[in-house]
């Protein structure tokens, strides 16, 4: 199929597939006669990993790295594996970090549940941050 159709089909775009052509994520599919490239339908499933690979938050580099040992004849499974243990870690920080924000932001909110505007220095911006 052609780059056009790829990309209806896929949802993306022309410029996107390009772009992943380019990366690595793709392989440089077979021309036309008339210079066209011309995919092959399991370029789809490929897509579609590329896309659920960033729903889960890897990074293209991450993703090409997965799609380098598939090409190489290897199942990825164990290094996808560690990728996901790692992914995993990196969201309980980040889960961690916004649970500290948000008591943070909790406490500065609740220092100013009874504003007193006359209570305030002139020479500070606003006493409760």
């Amino acid at each position: 199929m052609r780059i056009g159709e790829l990309a209806q089909a896929s949802g993306t775009t022309t410029k996107t597939l390009r772009y992943y052509e380019q990366a690595g994520l793709l392989p440089a599919p077979e021309r036309t006669t008339t210079g066209y490239r011309d995919y092959e339908p399991a370029t789809l499933q490929r897509l579609n990993f590329i896309r659920q690979g960033q729903a889960a938050g890897l990074t293209l580099a991450q993703i090409r790295e997965v799609l380098h040992v598939r090409d190489a004849g290897a199942a990825p499974c164990h290094h996808v594996r560690e990728l996901l243990d790692s992914r995993v870690h990196q969201l309980d920080r980040q889960i961690a970090d916004l649970q500290a924000l948000r008591e943070n932001v909790t406490e500065l909110r609740d220092a100013a549940a009874a504003p007193d505007p006359g209570a305030c220095d002139p020479t500070d911006v606003c006493r409760y941050l």
